[in-house]
């Protein structure tokens, strides 16, 4: 083996890098998950994930990955046999409906070009005509992380409201927890999936699930077998901090210390902001490059990673090789239908402007060292971006 000397750039969309702090906090003695000290980290983390979804409603936390939320936000709320309403907004979306079928649910799954967030459209366009009610949730993906196109979810929300249909609604935000705005209750989700291996900045390993009142409601008529999954019996030992069965304990140490880093001191709009300034950054290297945007809507463009076609000819897989063996970077591959045609930059999670500018530069030299057509300056693009929005933030905060 040879010593690589400097740090890997982890530059997928997730799991992104796990700052030093949360670390230290994951590094701690394991505890008696019955103890009062474990009650209060409970409490702690489950009030931290309430504020995170924007939510007044409970939050169940799993120790899974996302598809385990997935998977219980339908076992909860759906019985066999029932239609769900999918949107094909990319790799993920289809994964999602892929489950669904494996649990003897029939999802309809509307067809999309993997270019475009769910279209809220189409979606009305269908429950309308579902005047017999058969659809009992309408599903979609908040943040495709294969395509860098994000979903309106609040229009969705508009849009099965106007036609008066009472499927429920359930949102996937996996990616985009943590790093893009989100509002579960006031975007009316009824089921809102999340992960903690992206904008939470924690490895992988806790996933979760913000329920609406109507959605609570349902699973006491849902027919799904379930059990690991159960919201009644998570929700129960909640109320007081604990769990049914033997929880991610030092997990939820390192989410304790994520959530104060993200809501108590950086803050959520911050960090909000802070995405979407280095998503512009790295668009603007993209155009610069000459190369093309995945998300073909920048309504729809994503905070959380780039997505960005390879010139006909040329495989990512090669690329992002020849990246990852000269700078220590790892990229995005692409996944499903753009295989081998995409290659997606992760700019989430504990990130900065001279992170970005690294990743950039590695992006711009593996370019040239792959033989990849494309033109010079999207480092300097993007520096000149991120010159310019501080200088205007420095200006702002002096007025």
């Amino acid at each position: 083996m040879t010593y690589i000397a400097g740090r890997h750039f982890l530059q997928i969309p997730g799991p992104s890098t796990v700052p030093e702090r949360v670390m230290r906090a994951i590094d701690m003695p394991v505890i008696d998950h019955r103890s009062p000290d474990f009650g209060k980290l409970g409490q702690d983390v489950l009030a931290g994930m309430k504020r995170m979804f924007k939510t007044k409603g409970d939050v169940v936390i799993y120790p899974a990955s996302g598809t385990g939320a997935w998977e219980a936000a339908l076992v909860n709320t759906l019985s066999p046999g029932d239609t769900v309403l999918m949107y094909e907004s990319g790799q993920f979306a289809t994964l999602w409906k892929n489950l669904a079928l494996r649990l003897g649910l029939k999802p309809e799954f509307i067809a999309g070009d993997w270019r475009h967030g769910a279209d809220p459209a189409a979606i009305e366009a269908r429950l309308a005509a579902d005047t017999g009610h058969t659809i009992k949730a309408v599903c979609i993906v908040h943040n495709e992380t294969s395509t860098g196109a994000t979903s309106r979810v609040h229009e969705v929300r508009k849009a099965i409201d106007r036609v008066k249909h009472p499927a429920l609604f359930l949102v996937d935000t996996i990616s985009g927890l943590g790093s893009v705005d989100y509002r579960h209750d006031e975007w009316g989700a009824d089921v809102t999936v999340g992960g903690s291996q992206k904008g939470l900045m924690l490895p992988p390993g806790l996933s979760f699930n913000a329920i609406s009142t109507k959605a609570l409601a349902a699973s006491k008529n849902a027919k799904l077998p379930r059990s690991y999954w159960s919201w009644d019996e998570m929700l129960a030992p909640n109320k007081n901090g604990y769990f049914p069965y033997t929880p991610a304990t030092n997990l939820l140490y390192g989410l304790r210390e994520a959530l104060k880093m993200l809501l108590d001191e950086e803050g959520l709009d911050n960090v909000f902001a802070r995405h979407q300034r280095h998503a512009e950054a790295t668009r603007r290297a993209v155009t610069a490059w000459g190369l093309e945007i995945v998300c073909q809507n920048p309504a729809e463009y994503s905070p959380v990673l780039t997505a960005v076609m390879m010139p006909a000819g040329h495989s990512e897989v090669a690329f992002r090789k020849v990246v990852l063996e000269h700078f220590n970077m790892s990229l995005g591959s692409g996944l499903g239908k753009v295989a081998d045609k995409v290659f997606r930059i992760g700019h989430l999670g504990d990130f900065n402007d001279l992170t970005l500018m690294g990743t950039l530069a590695g992006v711009e030299m593996g370019l040239d060292l792959a033989g990849v057509p494309h033109k010079k300056g999207g480092v300097d693009a993007a520096m000149a971006y991120l010159t310019g929005a501080n200088a205007a933030a420095k200006t702002a905060k002096a007025a």
